[in-house]
């Protein structure tokens, strides 16, 4: 229908944006019109309209991200000021259409409260669609509670009423009785929790799904990957790593019970890597790009495949097209009749976005599924698109509507993300002992930094450096940046070379950039001091370029927080370089130290093996059947007024643990901890559950997407829900692994 209309030029395309402004208060005037809707029909239109407008926008949207973005992108640079204004525009529309799409939901339940009166004991009777308290909700059709489910409610009342809208509901066993709208959205929809019934069906079922074996070969892997030119890089990765992934995944088995794990379908979208993106890193990764990313990927696709799970790998739009040709089929908009093709997504930011467009309507139930790996973290306040609005947040990121957990991070710098990792490559071992014992360790400073442009503000500091070492780089020699004569530069150096010259290094010396990347946990693990770059005042979105675009308000104490805070002396040496008297003593107290190499475990195969295997058994953001990680790892702290749970859980040597708020998000729970309410309230914002002192009331989350490890208030003390931690492997808490893992 509008696809002759996205093959207009520049001014057409603006003339297309007028007509859309129209179309919008047209859709006002319908609001109006049937502001109280006296039957079905009225709803259905008023749907028809929202979503027909919604796809509109989408189209336009895409068209313009492929057309000036695209393949003719160089033909386009005259329309570089009108991209940015059909996006800021395109933007504003969907906002505009979701509060219309809100309001219409108001309306829905607002007739539906005053309108329902069947006598059905099992359907929506008048005493069941006003509005009830969560316990008088949770008692229908023999459900314990609705806790972590707080659009179950409203998303009933809406099926009430527009049930009859979709011929496939009545496929799935919707039939206008409320325990059937509570099976529906508990198991294709996930609004709701699982009626106690389905969970032990469907648990008998899952038990006759085929199991996850271990594997101990990559060479299937391999030859999947030589299938694919822009995965030449993951592949050699792996192959250089093939005994390191074999053993560790043997050395776990023979720690852990692996058995009886259910076999998940998973699709791997590598987003970056497609030619839609723009990126070119497939290109330019054997050049000096950047490799974080793909180190990253590489190792989740290793563990995933090693741990016995059905992959599926997509480079191109094309190819994930092909792999979710079943799933694009539906033009009604219903979800897919019978069991899902996938039990899991790993996607990144770039990758979501077109998963989104491939999908179409289809996308909404696999939300759930997805897994987002991203690099530097989302904080909720930025994935929560109406908090976003509402705050007038500027990021391109964010706005997702996920749950946070669902970010998956290099480092275990944002507690309301998860932690997913990388193993630092070690080409030296036990076997590679004759050729250690002939290399020297000398007073050598390998200085972190690809570009010579990181060196050029760093002076009057390397001149300190060179007093105490040899100073040694590996950056691009064809930048033209004037450098002392006495650097040494080696290059870009491959893998192996770069650690052997790490193994004849003293210190590895950090410049403040880049932030939070994983060479100096390379070269701590070949025996390296590392000299990290203290910031003072933490750099972070407000005062620091990098991270203004960033969906994350993380305060960077150092250029690497990790190392300062999880490793510390004497492999990590953090200082202020603009201080002269403290770089002089740190260096003259490293050239006097003799460390040993070492690697924490969550960066070793294993770890990294560990810590996804329990990921993928125990998270679950569809059918949240249990709290994971267990509540007994529970450690309730109160934080002062403007005090964030991040803050007082790690000053107390903790970890915010983003998935209890649920638990303590209720009056009743607050009491067993010695918190007493004499008032309490709901609101939505980002430091609720809080307590207010002086009155003695207990402030609410009404939005769990809200719920935030990050979030403080100036008059309210923070409830945090804290947990302490394995030294070493952080994403789980002290005694409760070998439980996890041991059923």
């Amino acid at each position: 229908m509008f696809g002759s209309l996205f093959k207009r030029n520049a001014s057409q395309k603006l003339s297309a944006l007028l007509l859309i402004f129209g179309f919008i208060w047209g859709l006002v005037l319908l609001r109006y019109t049937f502001q109280q809707p006296k039957h079905q029909n009225s709803a259905e239109l008023r749907e028809q309209i929202l979503e027909l407008s919604k796809r509109y926008v989408r189209a336009l949207a895409e068209e313009n991200q492929n057309t000036i973005d695209g393949p003719h992108g160089a033909s386009m640079a005259g329309y570089a000021d009108l991209k940015r204004t059909i996006a800021v525009l395109l933007d504003d529309i969907l906002q505009r259409l979701r509060k219309l799409e809100n309001k219409v939901d108001d309306m829905i339940s607002s007739s539906l409260t005053n309108n329902t009166n069947s006598t059905n004991n099992n359907s929506m009777s008048a005493g069941a669609s006003k509005q009830m308290n969560e316990q008088e909700f949770s008692a229908l059709c023999g459900l314990t509670s609705i806790d972590g489910f707080p659009h179950c409610e409203a998303k009933v009342k809406w099926m009430n009423e527009m049930w009859k809208s979709e011929p496939c509901y009545a496929s799935y066993g919707v039939n206008g009785s409320l325990c059937s709208f509570i099976k529906y959205l508990s198991e294709v929809e996930n609004f709701c929790p699982m009626l106690p019934e389905r969970k032990l069906k469907i648990a008998a079922a899952s038990a006759l799904k085929p199991k996850a074996k271990i594997l101990t070969s990559l060479d299937s892997l391999l030859a999947i990957l030589a299938e694919h030119e822009a995965l030449l890089w993951i592949k050699l990765r792996i192959e250089r790593m093939k005994e390191q992934w074999i053993t560790a995944m043997k050395a776990l088995a023979k720690k852990h019970n692996l058995e009886n794990r259910p076999q998940k379908k998973v699709l791997l979208h590598l987003g970056l890597l497609t030619k839609e993106s723009g990126f070119k890193i497939a290109e330019n990764v054997f050049k000096g790009g950047p490799l974080g990313e793909l180190v990253q990927w590489s190792d989740l696709i290793a563990s995933v495949y090693l741990l016995g799970h059905s992959i599926i790998i997509s480079t191109s739009v094309d190819e994930l097209k092909r792999h979710l040709s079943v799933l694009t089929g539906n033009k009604d908009g219903c979800p897919i009749r019978g069991e899902k093709l996938l039990d899991l997504i790993y996607v990144d930011i770039v990758g979501l976005k077109q998963l989104n467009s491939v999908l179409g309507a289809s996308f909404t139930h696999y939300r759930c599924l997805l897994r987002v790996l991203d690099s530097f973290g989302t904080e909720p306040e930025f994935n929560h698109a109406e908090y976003v609005k509402k705050k007038n947040h500027g990021s391109p990121w964010g706005k997702l509507n996920l749950i946070p957990k669902q970010f998956y991070n290099m480092f275990p710098h944002t507690p309301d993300n998860s932690f997913l990792g990388f193993v630092v490559e070690e080409y030296f071992n036990e076997n590679h002992t004759a050729l250690l014992n002939k290399i020297t360790r000398t007073n050598k400073a390998l200085v972190y930094g690809k570009l010579a442009d990181y060196w050029k503000d760093k002076i009057p500091f390397l001149d300190i450096v060179r007093k105490y070492a040899e100073i040694h780089g590996t950056f691009h020699e064809e930048h033209n940046v004037a450098l002392p004569k006495y650097i040494i530069n080696h290059g870009i150096l491959n893998g192996h070379d770069l650690q052997l010259l790490l193994r004849k290094t003293k210190v590895f010396v950090g410049l403040g950039f880049p932030y939070e990347g994983p060479a100096p946990l390379e070269a701590i693990a070949n025996g390296c001091i590392f000299l990290n770059v203290n910031f003072n005042p933490p750099k972070n979105r407000k005062n620091t370029k990098f991270f203004q675009g960033k969906p994350t308000f993380r305060e960077l104490s150092s250029q690497h927080p990790y190392a300062e805070l999880y490793i510390g002396k004497p492999h990590v040496w953090t200082v202020d370089i603009e201080n002269t008297s403290n770089v002089e003593e740190a260096l003259r107290q490293i050239m006097m130290q003799k460390v040993e190499p070492y690697l924490p475990y969550e960066f070793t195969c294993e770890g990294m093996l560990e810590r996804l295997n329990v990921f993928i058994e125990k998270q679950d953001f569809c059918l949240q059947r249990e709290i994971w990680p267990p509540i007994s790892a529970l450690i309730v702290k109160m934080a002062k007024p403007s005090q964030s749970c991040v803050e007082i859980c790690q000053k107390e040597q903790l970890i915010c643990e983003p998935a209890f708020f649920y638990h303590l998000n209720k009056v009743a729970e607050l009491k067993r901890y010695k918190i007493n309410c004499n008032t309490s309230k709901k609101e939505s914002d980002l430091y609720l559950p809080a307590f207010n002192p002086q009155n003695q009331m207990c402030l609410l989350q009404s939005d769990y997407l809200l719920f935030s490890c990050a979030g403080s208030q100036e008059h309210y003390s923070r409830i945090c829900p804290c947990r302490d931690y394995v030294k070493g492997q952080v994403a789980f808490c002290q005694g409760c692994l070998e439980r996890e893992v041991h059923n």
